[in-house]
C-alpha cells in the first residue's frame, strides 16, 4: 500500500468486529507511529490500550456530552488513549516558548501522532476514530494520569465492521491558493 493508497483509503470506522487486536500488531502500530513528527523531536505523545472493564468504565461513566461516542467505545474490541506529556513541546528548557504558538504546539504534535496512529492502523487492516467529545478530567482520573500528562483523545480501535463510503471532499481550489 502506498501513503496515498493509505490515506485515500482510511475512514473514520464505528463498527467493529469482536475479534481481539494481537499485541504484536498493536505493537508494530505503536512503533510505526513513532515516527510522527514532533516539535524539536520532543516525542510527547503517550499510547494507552484499554480494554475490558476499565474500557467500558470510560464508555458509560465519560460519554454524557455524546452518548454515541459510548456505544463506538463498547463496540471496539479496544480503547487507545492518545495522552502527552505536558510542558515539552513548544517550549524551551527555561519554560519561555520560542514561538507565538505558545503551548499550541502540545496538541498540534499530539495530533500528528495520532493521524500517524491512524493511519499504521489501517495498514494493518485495524479500523479506528479519533474521538474528541468525552468527559476529559473523569477519563484522565480512571486511567490515573500523572500531573504531567494530559489525555487528548479517545481512539477506538478494531477490524471494520462497516466500510464507509468517502465523504465528499473539497476542491483543490478551495483549499489552495498562491501569493
Amino acid at each position: 500500500m502506498t501513503a496515498k493508497e493509505c490515506i485515500l483509503g482510511r475512514r473514520s470506522i464505528r463498527q467493529f468486529k469482536d475479534t481481539p487486536i494481537p499485541e504484536d500488531v498493536l505493537t508494530e502500530i505503536v512503533e510505526t507511529a513513532s515516527f510522527a513528527p514532533s516539535w524539536k523531536n520532543t516525542q510527547i505523545t503517550r499510547y494507552i490500550a484499554i480494554t475490558g472493564e476499565l474500557k467500558e468504565k470510560i464508555a458509560s461513566e465519560c460519554t454524557d456530552a455524546y452518548k454515541k461516542n459510548g456505544e463506538i467505545i463498547s463496540n471496539a474490541p479496544t480503547l487507545i488513549a492518545i495522552t502527552m506529556i505536558t510542558k515539552r513541546s513548544g517550549y524551551e528548557r527555561d519554560g519561555s516558548f520560542s514561538t507565538s504558538k505558545g503551548s499550541g504546539w502540545q496538541m498540534f504534535d499530539a495530533g500528528i501522532a495520532a493521524q500517524t496512529f491512524c493511519l499504521a492502523a489501517h495498514e494493518k487492516g485495524i479500523g479506528s476514530v479519533i474521538l474528541g467529545i468525552f468527559d476529559d478530567a473523569k477519563a484522565a482520573s480512571i486511567l490515573g494520569l500523572s500531573e504531567d500528562r494530559e489525555l487528548v483523545a479517545l481512539v477506538p480501535i478494531g477490524y471494520p465492521a462497516e466500510e464507509p463510503a468517502a465523504p465528499k471532499r473539497k476542491p483543490v481550489d478551495d483549499l489552495l491558493s498562491y501569493q
